[in-house]
């Protein structure tokens, strides 16, 4: 049961979805129950928050008018169905018990100011969002037609530059409304996956590589005044350790592991496949320069990255068995 995997293994969260019908979906009747299971015991529930069952109808309706292109997969999942679904997740971590609730990739402005409400309400809720909402676009990305709009595909999708999405979410990570930042990494190859299975969009593996980049893409932030460094420094490394009972990781501190990352905000880091050391064979964000870069990564006080180059060794990871969150009460 949950507490002999909280126990035995360090599992302290789990994952649900309220998409992919026939495939990963969780009805409302079987979230209920996980999220009874998670106010008894304190494990947080990760919620993929869309409206799978419409998202289908819309998916369905768009194929048979031969609307195909990558745009489409945004289209067919408009913001709207995102915080229907946050808003529901909402409603039934209350009755629940009010248990703890992570929403994962928050891509629009709508599913923030749900979150937002919730909390207002007393609702045991975090939210998260990803490099790729803060920094590409429908338009300017999805809206390359085939094949390059294909690498841009990503559940939930990237919105409209039209609608403020970007800056709401920069405002939520600003101000706490969002606590963490992850890149949701899917490290597709374009050839033979993302374009392996033929030219309409839903038939494109969903999600984008960019964990390797995570770091310097929200250093940008910093840079253009969206959040200061210690709240680049809060939802990159603090929170997320806080939140999912990492031990001894998030900061540097008496009695916690010496991971120190040394970064260079005077340098400059141009983003392509043909420099990164993902096992891609594209981008999403190939040719970006970026203002400052990784110098030093020290891992339990061993130099791993230097200058920028691997040279840590194989098999020196550890099992952290995490730990139920003081922090989600």
């Amino acid at each position: 049961d949950a507490r002999s995997l909280i126990a035995r293994e360090g599992v302290a969260s789990i994952k649900l979805f309220m998409a992919y019908p026939g495939r990963l979906y969780s009805d409302d009747g079987q979230i209920l129950r996980a999220l009874q299971m998670c106010a008894d015991t304190g494990l947080m529930a990760m919620v993929h928050a869309e409206n799978g069952l419409a998202i289908d109808v819309l998916v369905e309706q768009a194929i048979a008018a031969g609307n195909i292109t990558p745009d489409f997969h945004s289209r067919t999942r408009p913001p709207e169905l995102e915080a229907e679904a946050v808003h529901r997740a909402a409603v039934l971590s209350q009755v629940a018990g009010n248990a703890p609730l992570y929403i994962v990739h928050v891509s629009s402005s709508h599913a923030l100011a749900e979150i937002v409400s919730a909390r207002t309400r007393g609702v045991n809720i975090f939210g998260e969002t990803c490099p790729q909402y803060l920094h590409l676009s429908l338009e300017d990305h999805l809206g390359q037609g085939w094949p390059n709009g294909a690498g841009f595909i990503c559940s939930t999708p990237l919105r409209s530059k039209h609608d403020h999405h970007q800056a709401d979410l920069w405002d939520g990570l600003r101000y706490d409304q969002l606590a963490v930042v992850s890149t949701d990494h899917c490290p597709f190859c374009m050839r033979e996956q993302k374009l392996g299975f033929g030219e309409s969009f839903q038939l494109v593996p969903n999600g984008i590589g960019g964990v390797e980049h995570r770091l310097d893409l929200m250093y940008q932030g910093v840079v253009a005044g969206h959040i200061s460094l210690e709240r680049w420094v809060e939802v990159c490394a603090t929170a997320p350790a806080r939140l999912f009972g990492v031990p001894r990781k998030g900061s540097i501190a008496v009695d916690m592991d010496a991971d120190v990352v040394i970064y260079d905000p005077t340098a400059t880091t141009v983003i392509s496949a043909e420099t990164h050391h993902m096992n891609m064979d594209y981008s999403a964000y190939e040719g970006m320069t970026l203002a400052g870069a990784v110098r030093t990564v020290m891992s339990r006080g061993d130099v791993i990255v230097d200058n920028g180059q691997f040279v840590g060794r194989a098999s020196r990871g550890r099992y952290l068995r995490r730990e139920v969150s003081q922090h989600i009460r």
